[in-house]
């Protein structure tokens, strides 16, 4: 269990790939608090213990960790992480017995402690009282990235842990500064925070915040850094783009060639599909009166004129409360409806209507763009056009969609502060080889 008398830590993730803004992120975290300076696994990936040589060097007065998740080789990557310069070296609790007793000997040779990290353990309370036994010095409760963005809840296996071993445990994934004072609560001596910090505009701020929380047990308010689950899906897609959205689901999703009608037009929404002939603008006109509030509007129109939409369909959906439309065809009264704010989405914009004659039909799977919309999927269009998800993934391509709008968030402010995106990013050192 956690000892009262000793407040619990804070550790910062830099889990970069790019060696100049993990230290960027770093100077900012250790003049705002940060306990511990870890070099994450993506960053000894990229560039080697030299990070951890570089942070050791820069911060003589910081614990230095090296999050090495060690499988094999105890002994000789525990030394050469801990002759680089930490103090503390993160080891996989599901590695062999006898890889975990290498390590911890090394560790007491060389002077680091060793954490063994539970992720992917099958029976984490078990596996964490096997390797206590071992010898480790803590338990690290890890709930992965790609489980965050279904928004896994650590908290309730800190809770099992803390009551289950004596020694100190270090609880990391998803943390911010809402949720920090309870993963204290719950048992953590050591809060490991990755991008709640380091994709912060303000890093110094952010390791402030949270550092507060942590020594305070409060909850301080965010914007940003938490995962949504079904019920508030809406909620983040609000906060982001159409290209944060396309970002997250590897460039798909997207509804090739639809238009919103004007500038500044955004839709959040479930669809109720529709599938019409071109031209025909019975059945849409009908989703209408099958709407309900927050529905989007979705048309397969062929792609082509006359119009199946208009300024009096567009009215009438306002009155049901439905959240836009989106026409694979035509739409006309283009400015009667950019006035009225309605988001409306198109592929042609044509001043002819066609003619109500009743083909097609309402609620069904439709094809957009060349894309499968299946009715309740989400629809999120901005001034860059239209994405769709899956309905059995919207929870967790938004939380990705998030994540992607937070880290522009950061690279963002250290362009304002004089980089430029090529370098920040070394687009030269990570393109392909030919």
């Amino acid at each position: 269990m956690t000892d009262e008398k000793a407040p619990a830590r804070l550790q910062v993730a830099l889990d970069f790939i790019e060696l100049d803004r993990a230290l960027k992120v770093a100077e900012e975290a250790a003049a705002g608090g940060a306990d511990i300076l870890e070099a994450g696994t993506p960053l000894i990936k990229s560039v080697g213990l030299e990070s951890v040589r570089r942070l050791r060097a820069m911060f003589p007065k910081v614990t230095i960790a090296a999050d090495m998740k060690v499988m094999d080789a105890g002994r000789m990557e525990v030394e050469a992480a801990a002759k680089a310069g930490a103090k503390i070296v993160h080891v996989l609790a599901a590695a062999p017995d006898a890889t975990i007793a290498e390590c911890v000997a090394a560790g007491r040779e060389y002077g680091a402690e060793i954490v063994a990290d539970l992720l992917g353990t099958q029976d984490p309370v078990a596996r964490a009282q096997e390797v206590a036994k071992l010898g480790v010095d803590s338990i690290g409760v890890h709930t992965a990235i790609d489980m965050q963005m279904r928004a896994a809840d650590p908290f309730e296996l800190l809770q099992r842990l803390a009551e289950a071993v004596e020694i100190p445990i270090c609880a990391a994934g998803g943390i911010h500064s809402e949720s920090a004072a309870k993963a204290v609560e719950s048992g953590a001596a050591v809060v490991i925070v990755g991008g709640a910090i380091t994709k912060a505009a303000d890093a110094r701020k952010a390791t402030e915040d949270l550092k507060r929380a942590i020594t305070e047990k409060v909850s301080i308010p965010t914007r940003f850094f938490k995962r949504v689950t079904e019920d508030n899906i809406r909620e983040i897609l609000m906060q982001i783009s159409a290209a944060n959205l396309s970002d997250a689901m590897h460039r798909g999703g997207v509804l090739q060639g639809l238009r919103p009608v004007a500038p500044g037009l955004k839709v959040v929404g479930r669809a109720l599909t529709v599938r019409t002939a071109p031209g025909d603008y019975a059945k849409p006109v009908e989703a209408i009166d099958r709407a309900k509030p927050g529905d989007v509007i979705v048309v397969e129109a062929g792609g082509v004129g006359p119009a199946v939409w208009g300024e009096m369909a567009s009215r009438s959906a306002m009155n049901r409360g439905a959240a836009g439309v989106v026409i694979d065809g035509a739409i006309r009264d283009s400015g009667d409806i950019g006035e009225l704010k309605f988001p409306a989405f198109s592929r042609i914009v044509c001043p002819n209507a066609g003619e109500p004659r009743g083909l097609g039909e309402i609620g069904v799977s439709i094809t957009v763009a060349g894309e499968r919309v299946d009715p309740g999927d989400w629809i999120l269009g901005d001034d860059d056009g239209v994405v769709r998800i899956p309905r059995d993934q919207a929870a967790e391509w938004a939380n990705r969609g998030m994540e992607w709008y937070e880290r522009e968030s950061r690279i963002r402010e250290e362009i304002v502060q004089g980089g430029t995106y090529g370098e920040l990013a070394e687009l030269e050192k990570w393109e392909k080889p030919r």
